[in-house]
């Protein structure tokens, strides 16, 4: 009988676990892989919602934990989080010695993870290369790219990018994104069956939701570093002229997310009566219940160019985070400004629910992954095309 192939994922962040979860599983269920589960970074605090409960609440097996996050949420610490991060990753690595190793995405944890995996001779497997989004974050996906040896992404055009790149076309295999796997989930039982203050609790009061709500998700955009504070005081005012219910989550641990948080603070001690509820984490079916059914989604988040676009939510996109982003008919564009964020919203979330775009993927993604991992010898000598 051969020895089953080991494959290490790590899951480094509140997104990266709904954008890895459906593959975990088939990975896990593979009769031929054994899965290595590293959970590392902000997914381990509970200022980020401590997304390690929800991990551990479906049923995972966490091998190992890794601290690497240093506090103060700003560039010299993200550079130096990466670093840190390379130095752990190393150990873990070595003690775990897998066969391949799959990092998703664009963050400074995924860099890490490819630099270090590259330096032990170890195969790296890339989720979700070849998109474009506007910020360093697309540097740092192509970079990953470079560093990797098979390349599992979600489009036709991701796929096309990846080999201009560069990459064995061979080695290229568009899956589908596994977050919209939980997303083909939810069309199919969409019912929102829980109290979402009961489960979750959250910041302020309770706020009434049966006659419609708007969901937020802003981040910070790391280029756009001092312009944090600024960005987000722009959608609390415009939120606060909507006057709708309105379910805010917190901002992801990036450069500029002090100035985020900072931001939302101020707010609410300023404006009592505005009718916003924040949530730090929640588990991923928990929250596309919601998105289905509010009004629709405001911020920067890729969710609402995602999952909201396979799940026809319509979605008020600001700023530049997401700039070239592959997007369906239920995106609209708009300026971290007041007064456009509060006309686009009244215009697109009025105008009914957008069609359904399969864009990123057919709700397959996950058993597609298990099978490439299991099925193919993932080499670490590249045929380069330039």
């Amino acid at each position: 009988m051969s020895r089953k192939k080991k494959i290490c994922v790590l899951v480094t962040a509140r997104p990266s676990y709904s954008r890895i979860r459906s593959a975990l599983k088939a990975i896990d269920a593979h009769p031929d892989l054994e899965l290595q589960l590293v959970v590392g970074a902000s997914a381990l605090l509970d200022r980020y919602g401590n997304s390690i409960r929800v991990i551990e609440s479906d049923g995972f097996e966490i091998k190992t934990r890794v601290y690497m996050v240093l506090e103060g949420e700003n560039l010299v610490t993200s550079a130096k989080s990466t670093g840190l991060g390379l130095v752990e990753l190393a150990t873990v690595f070595d003690n775990l010695a897998p066969d391949a190793v799959v990092t998703v995405a664009d963050r400074y944890e995924t860099l890490a993870t490819a630099v270090a995996a590259s330096y032990m001779n170890i195969p790296v497997v890339h989720v979700q290369g070849g998109e474009v989004t506007g910020s360093i974050d697309e540097k740092v996906r192509h970079a990953v790219t470079k560093l990797s040896n098979l390349h599992l992404v979600s489009t036709k055009l991701a796929r096309e990018r990846v080999i201009r790149l560069g990459e064995d076309p061979d080695a290229v295999v568009q899956t589908g994104c596994p977050s919209i796997d939980i997303a083909a989930e939810i069309a199919r039982r969409p019912e929102l069956d829980f109290d979402v203050f009961e489960r979750y609790g959250g910041v302020g009061e309770r706020i009434d939701l049966s006659n419609g709500y708007l969901v937020v998700m802003q981040h910070p955009v790391t280029t756009e570093y001092d312009e944090a504070l600024r960005q987000v005081q722009e959608t609390l005012y415009a939120v606060k002229t909507l006057d709708l219910p309105t379910l805010w989550f917190w901002p992801n641990p990036d450069a500029g997310s002090d100035g985020t948080s900072k931001g939302i603070r101020m707010f609410r001690e300023r404006e009592h009566q505005a009718r916003i509820h924040l949530f730090r984490n929640m588990a991923p079916e928990d929250f596309l219940r919601l998105l289905v059914h509010s009004k629709g989604i405001v911020g920067n988040s890729s969710v609402a160019i995602r999952e909201c676009s396979y799940l026809g939510v319509p979605a008020v996109n600001i700023g530049t985070r997401q700039q070239g982003r592959e997007r369906g008919a239920n995106v609209i564009d708009v300026d971290h400004d007041r007064h456009a964020i509060v006309e686009a919203a009244r215009r697109h979330l009025s105008g009914g629910r957008p069609e359904r775009d399969a864009i990123y993927g057919d709700g397959r993604a996950g058993a597609r992954i298990a099978a490439c991992l299991a099925e193919r010898e993932i080499k670490i000598e590249k045929r380069l095309t330039y």
